[in-house]
């Protein structure tokens, strides 16, 4: 036999009447008075039968919505969790709270094997100073989620103020997530909000969302010479976030030249990165490693042909010439303009802002290179003439540029 809040005798006179009777008892467990709101695990015999007696609340099931519904704004958690948590905790919605808390911390804990393969690229920039960080998660259901979108772009700002991040030199240079993991970052958001570590911000993330969530990388690079550095994002849901990212510093000699229209071509060139994945800035880049495999690789296909060796080898060095335009960015077809190559591009805008103007480095990249998909194998980071992890070399401020598609 159970009572629940339909019962139409009080619990209270439930419990004296027993209280008098002359029949026996096994055990009883009461957490407040019988009067109270909450009897909890309340077991006893009489004669044959036995009467278990769980949780028994005065809230109405009008206010117990209303507290699920809450707390589900709060925390944006699953309503499952949400409904438990207030049980364990009475109805008390703070508690609740802070029990969903704590419950999410060691599930965020048992999820973080997990591959994180999606997720976004946010970027920040000032007038001197831009910085990137990469924020991977499970599914891209997640990194549509708006708490996640603010998470990305707060930790980016945060690693555009962080100390060191103002550096003078002509390559970029990672922020180290010990460091950044360390720092405080005070979030703003209706559902994620007060000052806390990196480290925990993130944590708290992955419980709310449910997957694992991981910071990977950051990098922050500083202007040093007169020019400016543009950036592109692709697949960008808001300004400053994308899956994709192309960055391209340009160098003027004159100081004095129209900024404006270096912006507007770097823009555009950074979005031929996105679109053309170079690897290298010019043919005096490319490593001889590179040029030999990819020439024995050539010469083992024209030799199966059957031609004559003088043929090879004019079949081998002509697509030679074709991979390097393919792979070398100044050699490379404009996107925008088939007709003529990047390197015909910059000489046009020399003549524009009336100085010699000059790409002094770039990179593409993208959300979850390098890392080992269940399944599939990822695209890997593309760097400019070298490559060192997953570090970036090189720099990148100036106009960003979003690709809402």
């Amino acid at each position: 036999m159970a009572f629940s809040g339909g019962a139409k005798r009080s619990i209270g006179i439930i419990c004296s009447r027993m209280r008098s009777a002359h029949h026996g008892y096994s055990t009883i467990a009461v957490k407040r008075n019988c009067s109270g709101t909450i009897v909890d695990d309340f077991q006893f015999k009489m004669g044959f039968s036995g009467l278990f007696l769980r949780r028994y609340s005065a809230a109405s099931s009008s206010d117990q919505m209303d507290l699920i519904k809450q707390l589900r704004e709060r925390t944006s958690a699953p309503i499952k969790d949400v409904k438990s948590a207030l049980v364990d905790c009475n109805w008390d919605i703070d508690a609740a709270q802070k029990e969903l808390r704590k419950r999410g911390v060691y599930l965020a804990s048992k999820k973080s094997s997990r591959a994180a393969t999606e997720g976004l690229l946010a970027l920040a920039q000032d007038d001197t100073k831009t910085a990137i960080i990469e924020l991977n998660c499970e599914t891209d259901f997640v990194a549509r989620n708006d708490i996640f979108q603010y998470m990305a772009l707060s930790l980016a700002k945060l690693a555009l103020s962080a100390e060191g991040s103002s550096q003078q030199v002509a390559e970029a240079f990672p922020v180290t997530l010990e460091y950044l993991e360390s720092l405080k970052l005070n979030l703003n958001h209706p559902k994620l909000c007060g000052e806390k570590s990196v480290q925990e911000a993130v944590v708290e993330l992955a419980a709310m969302m449910g997957e694992n969530v991981k910071l990977r990388r950051g990098s922050a690079l500083s202007k040093t010479s007169p020019g400016v550095i543009s950036t592109y994002l692709h697949s960008s849901p808001q300004s400053g976030l994308g899956r994709m990212a192309g960055i391209l510093s340009l160098q003027v000699e004159n100081p004095d030249a129209d900024l404006a229209a270096l912006q507007r071509v770097g823009s555009e060139l950074a979005m031929h990165v996105v679109a053309s994945k170079p690897l290298f800035l010019s043919k005096e880049l490319v490593s001889s490693d590179a040029l030999d495999n990819e020439r024995e690789i050539l010469r083992s296909q024209a030799e199966a042909s059957g031609k004559p060796k003088m043929a090879i080898e004019k079949m081998v060095e002509g697509r030679i010439r074709k991979y390097l335009e393919e792979v070398v960015l100044l050699e490379q077809k404009y996107v925008l303009d088939d007709t003529v190559n990047v390197k015909t591009v910059l000489d046009n805008l020399s003549k524009e802002v009336g100085s010699p103007v000059k790409i002094e480095s770039f990179f593409r990249l993208a959300v979850g290179e390098g890392i080992e998909r269940p399944g599939s194998e990822s695209e890997g980071a593309k760097f400019i003439g070298h490559e060192v992890g997953f570090e970036f070399k090189v720099q990148l401020c100036g106009e960003s540029v979003s690709d809402p598609t």
